[in-house]
């Protein structure tokens, strides 16, 4: 008598569909940013979605102008303060504990249950970020925890393999979305700051040329370089370096510093410099939002 219930497979073997990257690699000849190079993408922030917690968050960015390409969503929920257990030694200070995990489905390769390395290395960049925003000194013998869950990640959908290179730069992009989202639930949660602290990114990448613009002998133009806020990956050929940073507006200071990436030579040497000047500007754009919302919601 046969199993009606046993879902039996395929007679012969099957192999798993394997997709050509030439033909896209041939359309994206140019870059496909479409907004200037100094403004970010949109941002939308929503404070109070976690009504268990001390204070949460919601951030959400917008996606680039190439098509399937997946927007930053972060979730981020506030713990605390609360008191730490006896058989912890006595702090003056509050204790911080940030925590960054991606949901499974949060990118291209699905990932792990147990947080890996890259998901370490941001908490840490994290921790380092809000603990200079942060007066510790009112809350001795505390501790609080901050949890930010990636729900969705800067990814090309449309790509069938992530690279390496686009990894390593979404990373930077969503540090700077934790930064954000963590400095509003935060202040959701009423724990007393020095200022506001924002996240910002930018990048120097590669401008690549038209086919059409050719020098007067025929040949081909060099390919030129630019500065860019808020890069996303899929719209530009290729990132030649990126800068992240945790910027105190009001204050004017700088609580984490994140470069990666090789600068090309500069004729007076202070390419680095507006590198670091346009993430700091990105990071005063991306302030005035979370500002905005908290205004909004104390009302």
């Amino acid at each position: 008598m046969a199993d009606r219930r046993r879902v039996n497979g395929p007679v012969g073997a099957t192999f798993a569909p394997v997709y050509d990257k030439g033909e896209r690699n041939k359309v994206a000849k140019v870059a496909v940013r479409t907004r200037p190079d100094d403004i970010i993408r949109k941002i939308y922030i929503h404070t109070g979605i976690t009504p268990s917690a001390s204070g949460s968050a919601y951030l959400e960015l917008s996606s680039g102008a190439v098509p399937g390409t997946s927007g930053l969503k972060l979730s981020c929920t506030v713990l605390g303060p609360r008191a730490l257990p006896r058989s912890t030694p006595f702090s003056p200070h509050l204790i911080l504990s940030t925590h960054v995990k991606y949901a499974p489905f949060a990118t291209k390769e699905r990932r792990g249950y147990l947080r890996d390395t890259s998901e370490r290395d941001l908490a840490v960049h994290l921790e380092t970020s809000l603990r200079g925003a942060i007066l510790g000194d009112r809350w001795p013998k505390s501790g609080v925890d901050i949890v930010v869950s990636v729900i969705e990640a800067d990814q090309d959908r449309s790509a069938p393999h992530v690279s390496p290179e686009e990894e390593l730069w979404g990373m930077m992009n969503v540090l700077s979305g934790c930064i954000t989202v963590a400095s509003a639930a935060l202040a959701n949660a009423g724990i007393d700051c020095v200022d506001t602290v924002a996240g910002g990114v930018a990048a120097v990448v590669e401008r690549p040329q038209l086919d059409a613009e050719v020098n007067a002998d025929g040949s081909p133009k060099e390919v030129g370089t630019a500065l860019v806020v808020d890069p996303v990956p899929a719209e530009h050929g290729k990132i030649v370096a990126a800068c992240c940073v945790a910027y105190l507006p009001n204050r004017d200071e700088v609580t984490n510093l994140w470069l990666k990436g090789d600068l090309p030579a500069s004729a007076d040497g202070t390419l680095h410099l507006q590198l670091l000047d346009k993430a700091l500007h990105a990071a005063r754009q991306a302030d005035r939002v979370v500002v905005t919302v908290l205004k909004e919601a104390a009302k």
